[in-house]
């Protein structure tokens, strides 16, 4: 017969085993798919992924809003919102609001911007 510590051993990682099977799959980026997009609405015409344009670049994005809380829904507010972005001349506009609807699109968008 097998020792009390050993089923205990067994018994966790039976739990562990079924909790990580619990756990659903994280969704990938699909990076072709989104810089398609984002060259196909305009984003990259003031982002650039690793310098920045007019806009700041997604890598900086990506740093500054990694250290707040929902930085992937804080980037899906602002492409959905239009809200307004202020220039270093100290001009201001609202921000383009992408002429897709399809919500997956924007979430690939937004996580990709996120993975720089």
């Amino acid at each position: 017969m097998k020792s009390a510590r050993t089923m205990r051993v067994l018994l966790a990682s039976a739990l562990a085993g079924t909790a990580l099977m619990a756990v659903p799959a994280v969704h990938a980026v699909d990076a072709a798919a989104a810089e398609k997009l984002a060259r196909q609405e305009g984003c990259l015409r003031c982002h650039g992924i690793d310098r920045a344009k007019d806009g700041p670049s997604y890598k900086e994005l990506a740093a500054k809003l990694k250290a707040k809380p929902d930085p992937e829904g804080r980037v899906i507010k602002h492409l959905s919102s239009g809200v307004k972005v202020k220039f270093e001349d100290g001009h201001e506009e609202d921000h383009k609001i992408p002429k897709t609807k399809d919500a997956d699109q924007i979430k690939n968008l937004a996580q990709w911007i996120l993975s720089q």
